[in-house]
């Protein structure tokens, strides 16, 4: 319970700062910004952003301090996932329980939609209120989670091995890319916003990578295991496309037991840090699987 209502407090936070950072619906050209909201503003956990308030009270700063940089990073994973349900890469029609975008708008204004948040994720984080060392360093580091190497490599290397059988080292790339890189990047940046130590952001850095891939691994089960109406998005998906997934690799039991493993992996990394929230959420990656 603590952990589903500070998720809530710091969900709250997200989405009034949110409001006033996306441009307004009606504004020029309108259809492109109501995009961004109805996407940007849909009903979420905010798990990203909650990480990289968190990590920043980790460190001995303040949740103001690390605030635009977590509505900077919900932007990139906004973008990230109105680009994923395209028709040209994963063609789903729910996010969050609702139509996804370019279901609502057309493909055109939610690719341009998705590329606009992208842009001005960092348009927001390099205006924080911050000094410029911090800024530049937060920078730096989404950047890094976002390209080649971090979200959009490990999607692009999931696009292009469906049907097509995986190795380990494979299916843990795409998975520690895809999902671990910008969950990852929540707790180093929240960790430069609060003014943490270089060892500090290290460990909170394996922290979101372990926590990333345990989120991960659930959603492969859950995809398998779950409804579209308890997912709100669609069920049965992957093994439709043939993903390279844990339970197609290693079966659905020892899928639980890697996911399981990285919930300790994550929380050996929180040591000497006093954080009853980042704790509970590595417990929280997998109780939806059980």
């Amino acid at each position: 319970m603590v952990v589903q209502e500070k998720l809530e407090v710091y969900a709250r936070q997200v989405d009034r700062r949110l409001e006033e950072l996306l441009p307004p619906a009606a504004q020029m050209p309108a259809p492109l910004h109501e995009a961004m909201r109805y996407s940007c503003l849909a009903p979420g956990k905010r798990l990203r952003p909650a990480l990289c308030l968190a990590a920043a009270e980790a460190v001995g700063g303040r949740e103001a301090d690390a605030l635009d940089a977590a509505c900077a990073i919900e932007m990139v994973h906004c973008f990230s996932l109105i680009h994923d349900d395209l028709p040209a890469i994963d063609n789903d029609d729910l996010r969050r329980g609702i139509p996804t975008c370019h279901v609502r708008y057309g493909e055109a204004t939610a690719i341009l939609a998705g590329d606009a948040l992208f842009a001005l994720a960092f348009d927001v984080l390099a205006n924080a209120r911050a000094s410029a060392e911090r800024r530049i360093r937060a920078i730096a580091a989404l950047t890094r989670a976002a390209g080649s190497d971090g979200l959009v490599g490990g999607e692009t290397t999931d696009i292009l091995c469906e049907g097509q059988e995986v190795d380990p080292p494979t299916l843990r790339f795409i998975h520690t890319k895809k999902t671990g890189a910008l969950i990852s990047a929540s707790c180093v940046i929240g960790a430069i916003m609060g003014g943490g130590a270089p060892n500090q952001m290290a460990s909170l850095g394996k922290y979101g990578e372990s926590v990333g891939l345990a989120f991960q691994i659930a959603d492969d089960l859950l995809n398998e295991t779950s409804t579209s109406e308890a997912l709100g998005k669609s069920a049965g998906s992957d093994k439709l496309r043939g993903k390279a997934t844990y339970p197609a690799l290693f079966g659905i039991e020892a899928s639980r037991r890697a996911a399981l493993a990285m919930v300790e992996k994550a929380r050996e990394a929180l040591t000497g840090f006093h954080s009853e929230f980042l704790d509970g959420i590595a417990e929280y990656s997998v109780e939806r699987m059980r």
